[in-house]
C-alpha cells in the first residue's frame, strides 16, 4: 500500500485542498498521515477526518522586525528534528504540501531523506514557506497561470484549487432553512476568510440595516467576532465559523463578500458566485490577496474593491450593482475552463510513487 504523508497549516485555506484529496486517495488505496502544529486550526480539522494526525513544533519566519524571530528559528530546528523522527517512523513513499510554515520542517526533512514531494501555491505569487520548500519539490501545483514565471522551469503545473466533493452539492433549501430564511429575498453572504476580518465585518455591519432591504444575510464573521447585539435582527444570521453546512449555504447565495484568499475565491468561481472581493491590504500582507483578486477580476469573475478604497456608501452600491448584473458574472465564470484539480494532482502524486 502506498503511504502519503500531508502537511500544512496555519489557516483552513491551508487544509481544505488536503481534505479535498482525501476520498480520492482512499479510492486508489493510500494510506494517510498528517503532519500539523501541535494546536493549529489543522489538527482540529484533520482529526474529525479520522486521519492519524502527529503535531510538530513551528516557528514562523518573518519578513519583518519581530521579538519573536529571536525564538521561533529554535522552534523551525526542533520542528525539522521531530519531522525527521517522525518520517523514520512513517516511512512515506511521497508527501504533499499545501504550505504554511508547519510544512517547512516536513519538507526540508523529505529533501534529507530523499522522499518525492508535491506542492501546492494557491496564491499567485509564493509565499515564503513555499520559496524554502521549492528546491525539495518535484512538482509545484498552482492556481494561476501566471504563478508559473515565478517557478524553476519544468516544476510549475496549472491545476488550480483541489475542491472538496460536497462542496458542490449543496441544497439551497437546506441552507434556507438552517438560517431561518425564506424564498422573500436573495440571500448575501459575507465571509472574511477562516479567521475573519474586523475591516469587512465593521463594514459590513454599518450597512447592513440598508442591505436588509434587498437581502437576507449569512455572515460567517471568524472565530471572537460575533456581535450579540444583532443576534435577533430579522433577516440576519452571524456564525463564527461554519462546518458541514457549508455547501449549502453556498447554494443558497445569490452572491458572496468575500476576502481574497486562493482557495476560497477558486471555490466561489467554480461554484458560479457573482462575487465582490475586498483583499488583505498590502500594508497586512505581502500583497498577494491584491494579486489574486485582480487576476480575478481581469477574468471577469469578480468586483474588486481594495480595502483603502472602503467607503459604507460606495461599498452598498458595489454589493447592488453587482446584484443587478450578476448574470453577467455566472455566465463568465460558467464558461471559464475550470481544471480537475483533483484528479491532476493524483496523477503527480501517482508519477511520483511510481505507481
Amino acid at each position: 500500500m502506498k503511504h502519503i504523508v500531508l502537511t500544512g497549516g496555519g489557516t483552513a485555506g491551508h487544509v481544505t485542498p488536503n481534505i479535498a484529496l482525501l476520498p480520492g486517495l482512499r479510492e486508489r488505496g493510500y494510506q494517510i498521515s498528517y503532519i500539523g502544529s501541535y494546536d493549529g486550526i489543522e489538527k482540529e480539522l484533520i482529526e474529525k477526518e479520522g486521519i492519524p494526525y502527529y503535531g510538530i513544533s513551528s516557528g514562523k519566519l518573518r519578513r519583518y522586525v519581530d521579538l519573536k524571530n529571536l525564538s521561533d528559528p529554535f522552534r523551525v530546528v526542533k520542528g525539522l528534528n521531530e519531522a525527521g523522527r517522525l518520517l523514520r517512523q512513517l516511512k512515506p513513499d511521497v508527501i504533499f504540501s499545501k504550505g504554511g510554515f508547519v510544512a517547512v520542517p516536513v519538507i526540508l526533512a523529505a529533501g534529507r531523506k530523499h522522499i518525492p514531494v508535491i506542492a501546492h501555491e494557491s496564491d499567485m505569487t509564493p509565499g515564503l514557506a513555499n520559496k524554502i520548500c521549492i528546491p525539495y519539490a518535484a512538482k509545484i501545483c498552482c492556481n494561476f497561470p501566471e504563478t508559473r514565471q515565478n517557478l524553476p522551469e519544468g516544476k510549475a503545473v496549472v491545476t488550480g484549487s483541489p475542491l472538496r466533493r460536497e462542496l458542490m452539492k449543496g441544497d439551497a433549501a437546506a441552507g434556507r432553512a438552517f438560517c431561518g430564511f425564506d424564498e422573500s429575498r436573495p440571500v448575501l453572504m459575507i465571509t472574511g476568510g477562516s479567521l475573519g476580518s474586523v475591516i469587512v465585518n465593521t463594514h459590513m455591519r454599518a450597512i447592513l440595516p440598508a442591505l436588509l432591504q434587498d437581502f437576507q444575510v449569512v455572515h460567517l464573521c471568524g472565530k471572537g467576532n460575533l456581535d450579540p447585539s444583532l443576534d435577533n435582527t430579522p433577516g440576519y444570521r452571524q456564525y463564527e465559523y461554519i462546518g458541514s453546512e457549508l455547501p449549502d449555504l453556498f447554494a443558497m447565495a445569490d452572491l458572496i463578500v468575500s476576502r481574497a484568499g486562493a482557495n476560497s475565491i477558486c471555490e466561489i468561481s467554480a461554484l458560479a458566485k457573482p462575487n465582490l472581493l475586498i483583499p488583505l491590504s498590502a500594508n497586512a500582507s505581502r500583497g498577494d490577496q491584491i494579486l489574486n483578486a485582480r487576476s480575478f477580476e481581469k477574468q471577469g469573475f469578480s468586483v474588486v474593491m481594495e480595502e483603502e478604497e472602503l467607503q459604507d456608501s460606495t461599498l452598498l452600491e458595489a454589493v447592488r450593482n453587482l446584484y443587478q448584473n450578476r448574470q453577467t458574472y455566472i455566465d463568465t465564470m460558467h464558461a471559464a475552463n475550470h481544471t480537475d484539480a483533483v484528479t491532476m494532482i493524483l496523477d503527480l502524486l501517482d508519477e511520483a510513487c511510481g505507481a
